[in-house]
């Protein structure tokens, strides 16, 4: 016969596992890792006009490894029901990026601007409030991981930010790092 604390130990044993086990099964339950999404290594610059109508979020000037350049940003119109802004001209060190002229702005409209390569990769809204614009630069020697001045001339004043420089994110699994390759990357299996 088995003695009563030996039977409460082994009790308080079993309950403390289960207890465990529940514990850590609900830690990830119903969450995504960060490595399970890709994350920026850098956040863009941000900044609003001085009246703080229009705001630009997440600007980076992107660099693919064939050498093309874009900027990619959002522009907000965060002003009140009458306000109507326009994004005028965006440059980058003096330099007008080229893209299409965006409509004006009225309360909570935005732009997504990024490259065309970028824009076609990811999915849209479908929605009245947003534009979605190509952008092109000539690269002028750009290097990973600088910054250049960026202006943006809105309607109702201008934004100066400092614009971090960056590659496009590589989708997942597409892509394997050669070490021995001038351009990085390649999306040839990797060699065994």
């Amino acid at each position: 016969m088995q003695s009563l604390k030996s039977a409460a130990r082994r009790g308080a044993i079993i309950s403390v596992t289960a207890v465990s086990a529940l514990a850590l099964a609900s830690c990830s339950a119903g969450h995504v890792t960060q490595t399970a999404e890709k994350v920026a290594a850098v956040d863009g610059a941000s900044a609003s006009t001085e009246d703080n109508k229009a705001a630009v979020r997440d600007v980076t000037i992107l660099v693919e490894p064939d050498g093309t350049a874009a900027l990619k940003f959002s522009a907000i119109n965060q002003g009140y029901d009458t306000d109507v802004i326009s994004l005028e001209s965006v440059k980058v060190d003096g330099q007008r990026v080229e893209m299409k002229q965006p409509q004006p702005l009225h309360r909570d409209e935005s732009i997504i601007a990024d490259s065309q390569k970028n824009l076609e990769a990811n999915p849209q809204q479908d929605s009245e409030t947003v534009q979605y614009i190509a952008t092109k630069l000539k690269n002028d020697d750009y290097g990973y991981a600088g910054d250049r001045p960026v202006t943006f001339e809105f309607s109702n004043g201008s934004i100066d930010v400092n614009a971090t420089i960056a590659a496009t994110q590589m989708q997942s699994g597409e892509f394997d790092r050669d070490v021995e390759s001038s351009e990085g990357y390649t999306s040839e299996a990797p060699k065994n």
